[in-house]
């Protein structure tokens, strides 16, 4: 497969993009897609097909792909004085140079000191650090309810899944989870420990997944698709 960008760009909302377009051996048509997270503009296409007419067609959907891009969420720079979201709330970012450096919660305000350049850097690896912590204990509460064990918890940024299973019995996860409602994470950990029984998304694997978390995770399933894409844009 190849990748390179054209000359092509597209621009909606606050967002300007060109069009990224990827050769791919096994693809068999042209297909457009516009990525929620960052607004990429990607046109997969065979590998012998023309790119002049490829790029004219993307062309003639410039409304559609505009339209898209307009959806993407606002960057949400990390700075002294405003928010983060965390556990589904947003969090007052309280900033003095003359503080300690290490970031600190407590009374609803996450505390920091240090030179201003710094902050937002620090301020992401708290989160991730959090993010470990929480989705580590959440994982081996649900892995007791299951009776299964789990080799290792660990985080990362993947764009496509929120979590993914492995047969060894590891279990990773998008750090960006922490910053999502409880009950959001709690939904996310019960599937991943949930495929520690089953490696399937079988009706038995869902009823489990139900049987752990207390009930049918629908609501948090349509938080992920209509806000999901707007925690990637935190630190942005």
């Amino acid at each position: 497969m190849s990748t390179a960008s054209s000359d092509l760009v597209f621009a909606g909302g606050s967002v300007e993009r060109s069009l990224v377009v990827r050769r791919h051996p096994k693809s068999r048509g042209l297909r457009l897609r516009v990525d929620p997270r960052d607004g990429r503009v990607l046109m997969t296409m065979p590998k012998r097909a023309s790119l002049k007419r490829a790029l004219a067609w993307a062309e003639e959907q410039r409304p559609w792909i505009e339209g898209e891009l307009a959806k993407v969420p606002e960057d949400r720079p990390i700075f002294a004085g405003g928010t983060i979201p965390y556990r589904g709330a947003e969090l007052p970012i309280d900033w003095e140079e003359s503080r300690p450096r290490t970031v600190r919660l407590a009374d609803g305000r996450l505390g920091l000191g240090g030179p201003d350049e710094a902050l937002a850097g620090r301020v992401l690896r708290w989160l991730k650090t959090e993010a470990k912590r929480v989705l580590t204990e959440e994982t081996h509460h649900y892995a007791a309810i299951a009776g299964v064990t789990v080799s290792k918890v660990a985080i990362g940024d993947a764009r496509s899944r929120w979590g993914s299973c492995a047969s060894s019995g590891a279990i990773r996860y998008n750090w960006r989870l922490v910053m999502a409602p409880p009950e959001v994470l709690s939904a996310t950990v019960a599937h991943e420990v949930a495929h520690r029984v089953y490696m399937d998304h079988s009706p038995r694997f869902h009823a489990l997944v139900a049987e752990l978390l207390g009930r049918e995770p629908k609501a948090e399933r349509r938080w992920l698709r209509e806000h999901g894409a707007g925690l990637y844009r935190v630190g942005v």
